[in-house]
């Protein structure tokens, strides 16, 4: 009987007890939610059959973290400008946060919008929803706020970013958690300084790293810069360089330097040749960046 043959029985029944859902249908087998590679009927086969699987589970649970991990995103945790679909830039001074919306405006769109208001001579307005633009700061916080009470993740972020402002640690990590939980990276990459610094919350090394690699995952460029720089500490350089080239191609300033850093060891010349290539290949995209601006 081949490999696949057994691996595929084993996919069909019980893992521990060995039985189908054939036999009777009231038996729903259920995977393993850490490898997926094997089934079970109930808890207690599962805690049965752990010893057993356990060296294999966790071997494979971490190659599946590894494929995500890295994985080249699309872009970057930023995403793109809502209104001419380009990459926003990773210089927050290059794009503006409207809070009416919690929408991200490239710089460009943002100056083409003010542009129109003043040729045709209309009110302040933002240049996504139409909403009026808020009158004071405070008034911009309230909206912020407003819509953080409804749950939207961007805007529960930016309301955790006020409170270290504050040095209301407990309420940015409160506010931080929220967000993460709705899927937003940049709270992820937030709350594991949080945990690093211990402010606000204690210092926990294990769930700094879940955090870093799961703002890696959803895209951020300084996170994965920061697991790299981790990884080379840990003497894990393949890895290490890995993060750092995806970190480059998503517009990492300081992978980038890491890099050509690297690259003048001669123990790596070949890295060389992939930094000059990443390096004319970012001094491309801006370049189509601009004119388009």
């Amino acid at each position: 009987m081949s490999a696949d043959k057994i691996e595929a029985d084993m996919m069909m029944c019980c893992a521990s007890c060995g039985v189908t859902a054939e036999v009777d249908d009231d038996i729903k087998l259920k995977n393993c939610t850490a490898c997926h590679l094997v089934k079970y009927c109930g808890i207690k086969c599962q805690k049965d059959h752990r010893p057993k699987h356990k060296r294999e589970c966790k071997k494979r649970a971490a190659e599946l973290r590894d494929d995500l991990l890295f994985k080249q995103p699309e872009s970057s945790h930023l995403g793109d400008c809502p209104i001419c679909m380009l990459p926003l830039p990773l210089d927050l001074k290059e794009s503006a946060m409207k809070g009416c919306c919690s929408k991200m405006i490239c710089i460009g769109c943002e100056y083409t919008n003010l542009k129109r208001e003043f040729d045709d001579g209309l009110d302040a307005s933002c240049p996504f929803c139409r909403h009026p633009a808020p009158e004071s700061r405070t008034e911009a916080i309230t909206s912020e706020k407003e819509r953080a009470e409804l749950g939207d993740p961007v805007a529960l972020r930016q309301v955790g970013t006020l409170c270290i402002l504050d040095s209301d640690h407990k309420g940015a990590f409160g506010n931080f958690m929220k967000a993460a939980e709705l899927g937003d990276a940049q709270a992820h990459y937030q709350l594991s300084l949080l945990y690093h610094d211990g402010h606000g919350v204690e210092k926990d090394e294990k769930k700094r790293m879940y955090h870093l690699e799961k703002a890696v995952i959803g895209g951020h460029p300084d996170a994965r810069y920061s697991l790299g720089c981790k990884e080379w500490k840990d003497r894990q350089h393949d890895r290490a360089i890995k993060h750092f080239i995806i970190a480059a191609k998503l517009g990492s300033d300081d992978s980038l330097a890491a890099l050509k850093h690297l690259s003048a060891r001669k123990t790596l010349p070949l890295l060389f040749v992939h930094t000059r290539v990443l390096w004319m290949q970012r001094k491309a995209h801006r370049g189509r960046q601009q004119k388009n601006f």
